[in-house]
């Protein structure tokens, strides 16, 4: 559905934010991102979706293709028209809107009839109760989880085949993540909803996504399963925050003591 293919992107032609990046998406899955603040997840999402030009930020290399078709220079609005829509992170929402204006918006890509917008409302609003609950409030006086749930509705409501989230589950409660994601699961099995999303916690993500990337500094560093990434020593080590029983090193362990040095060294000179 999705690919990246050696994917290389810079902001204002001067800060690298990708270095060939090259992932899959396939039909009816859930890919997960992981990585530290900076390692690229949120600039591969904008370029994936087109939204890298919004932050004056552009594909200089390489190419993203969506269905089959190269998608790398196409305006945000038409990937949204063919299925491809983007949730950003920080639950951007119309605060003087109410929560059903701001789900209204999201289908106006389409110009849907009455009906159909009917149709639409009533299809989000059984995925998240607490929308219908609260749908004539002003969306700026809604909790953090329910402006997360809004924005994914609001996405929704484009009728997507394919959902980038970004950070889905930064600055919520425990709980409510795990209802935002068994959400997202429930999209996938019932409706075939695709999904690439950006997520720092590692573990809540590998336990529901089919495959996963590690990015770092703009590169993919590992790829796989889920399942074989959980059993990978260094990603247990690096992300969930699993001690390794071997004192010998890998990669990853050798690339964070030299990260710790480089830092150390700054801070001496």
């Amino acid at each position: 559905m999705l690919s990246l293919r050696n994917v290389h992107a810079v902001y204002d032609d001067i800060i690298v934010a990708l270095r060939g990046v090259s992932l899959e998406v396939a039909k009816g899955s859930v890919v997960a991102l992981l990585g530290a603040n900076g390692a690229g997840k949120t600039s591969t999402l904008k370029a994936a979706s087109g939204l890298l030009a919004a932050e004056r930020g552009r594909v200089t290399l390489g190419s993203v293709l969506y269905h089959g078709r190269d998608s790398t220079r196409s305006e945000p609005r038409e990937l949204v028209k063919a299925g491809l829509s983007l949730v950003l992170e920080g639950r951007h929402c119309f605060p003087h809107f109410s929560v059903e204006e701001n789900l209204i918006a999201g289908a106006l890509v389409r110009r849907p009839s009455r009906s159909e917008l009917a149709r639409k409302l009533e299809r989000v609003y059984q995925q998240f109760p607490r929308l219908k609950a609260r749908r004539k409030s002003l969306a700026g006086f809604t909790s953090g989880g329910e402006q997360q749930m809004l924005a994914i509705g609001r996405a929704l409501m484009s009728e997507p085949t394919l959902l980038l989230l970004d950070e889905p589950s930064m600055g919520l409660a425990p709980q409510i993540v795990e209802e935002i994601f068994e959400i997202v699961k429930g999209l996938q099995e019932k409706q075939g909803v695709s999904f690439l999303l950006a997520e720092q916690n590692a573990t809540l993500a590998l336990r529901y996504a089919d495959h996963a990337y590690v990015l770092e500094n703009g590169q993919v560093r590992i790829g796989g399963t889920s399942a074989e990434l959980s059993a990978r020593e260094d990603v247990k080590e690096l992300y969930l925050g699993v001690q390794r029983r071997d004192p010998g090193e890998t990669a990853f362990s050798q690339m964070r003591a030299h990260r710790r040095a480089a830092s150390a060294a700054a801070v001496h000179s």
